[in-house]
């Protein structure tokens, strides 16, 4: 399925009320319904800390990007060797090959902004889509691990940014 949405026009930007308040809305499909963002707190996602923002095409919110803790899922040995990313497309857009496009726009903005000597992400090991396109912007797997919240496999990888 092609999407109506232009991969050149995706870009990183602050993550509104509005955004936060439609992301908490957010269900998949199972089995990706293990990043359901439905009953979120919009409040928390607005906390800096998380390191929240909107994935934009055009003005349209299409999905998120995240920097730190959030990306972290419970029962792996984190440190601080790298920066964790993380994001969802909205429902309705995942499969349409725009993953890569946000993921990218993500990393660009991830790069300027902290600088990272590495960036690290956390994907659901039955998640072939989403492995396959971290794996092609050059992110190596370093570990697997079962979740501690519920004993779902996921597996870690890490791209490099020093080279």
């Amino acid at each position: 399925m092609t999407s109506p949405v232009d991969p050149g026009s995706i870009r990183i930007a602050a993550l509104t009320r509005a955004h936060a308040e439609d992301v908490a809305t957010w269900r998949y499909d199972t089995p990706y319904d293990v990043y359901d963002m439905a009953g979120a707190d919009p409040d928390e996602l607005l906390d800096p800390e998380l390191g929240f923002h909107a994935v934009l095409a055009g003005d349209d919110l299409i999905g998120f990007r995240s920097f730190g803790p959030d990306g972290r899922v419970p029962g792996w040995a984190y440190d601080d060797s790298a920066l964790d990313t993380g994001g969802g497309l909205r429902p309705s857009l995942t499969g349409q090959g725009l993953g890569r496009a946000a993921i990218a726009a993500g990393l660009a903005y991830g790069r300027g902004r902290f600088a990272p000597t590495a960036f690290r992400v956390t994907v659901a090991s039955f998640n072939v889509r989403a492995r396959r396109t971290v794996e092609s912007l050059g992110f190596e797997v370093v570990g697997s691990f079962e979740a501690s919240r519920d004993g779902r496999p996921f597996d870690v990888l890490v791209r490099d940014e020093s080279r």
